[in-house]
């Protein structure tokens, strides 16, 4: 018969900041209060956090979570909440009179992306509470894309543009710089290699005297080395000698 009617609530703060979580519930007989906090080991209970407010200054991430109970033996928890604390700001700290409004601290940056491959962009915001995220590509709300990270696994063509995200909460909004995404065909590498040896072998045979040029090139100006020209060719060489070829190779 205990109903908790106000929960804390996530807020996203500078090292250092204070704050207090709240945590408020009414029953039929007097209640008691125990706050918990997690971080990366198990959860343990903080001395003295006995209060409806539990009075915190933010100096590492945690999460937060209150007990209730009565004297009847009944017992609730709160939602647990995130204390995200930065350590590292950009810029535009906020000042003493802040009250609580989103502060972009990382913006997106821009991309240039091969079509197939995974485009995620990130941007982070403090806030008291901590600001929600909603994306967006070339003013248009993407659906489903509301959170510090924008992931799309497979890159199309059709997902250039120019992205921002918005920040919010209570207080207000606050929008990221807009950046460019260019989502484009990745670069065919032909296999010069087996094109040179096959138009060879199916020209010479016509031929008088069966003969085949083999060229291994490793060292193109302006294109990514092959995975193993010189191997290829002479592996090729022992076979096309098998068949009768009188074989000319040239290396680089």
């Amino acid at each position: 018969a205990i109903v908790i009617t106000e929960q804390p609530m996530s807020v996203s703060v500078p090292v250092g900041f204070s704050l207090t979580l709240r945590c408020r519930a009414e029953g039929r007989t007097s209640l008691q209060y125990q706050w918990f906090s997690q971080g990366q080991s198990e959860s343990c209970q903080i001395p003295g956090g006995t209060k409806q407010d539990l009075p915190i200054t933010a100096q590492k991430t945690q999460l937060y979570t209150c007990r209730i109970n009565d004297l009847y033996k009944n017992v609730v928890f709160s939602d647990w909440v995130k204390v995200e604390v930065h350590h590292c700001v950009a810029r535009g700290l906020p000042p003493q009179l802040w009250q609580g409004e989103p502060v972009i601290i990382l913006n997106p940056t821009e991309q240039r992306v091969e079509v197939g491959k995974p485009l995620q962009l990130q941007c982070a915001a403090m806030g008291v509470p901590a600001p929600s995220y909603q994306w967006y590509r070339n003013g248009n709300l993407l659906e489903h894309q509301n959170k510090k990270k924008l992931l799309i696994t497979h890159a199309k063509v059709s997902d250039s543009g120019t992205y921002l995200c918005c920040a919010s909460n209570s207080h207000g909004e606050h929008w990221t710089n807009a950046v460019d995404i260019h989502i484009a065909q990745p670069k065919q590498v032909r296999p010069y290699l087996l094109l040179h040896i096959y138009s060879f072998v199916l020209v010479f045979p016509l031929a008088t005297g069966k003969i085949a040029l083999l060229v291994g090139n490793n060292r193109y100006e302006h294109h990514p080395n092959l995975m193993a020209p010189i191997i290829d060719v002479f592996e090729l060489s022992l076979l096309l000698k098998q068949l009768g070829f009188q074989v000319v190779s040239l290396l680089d």
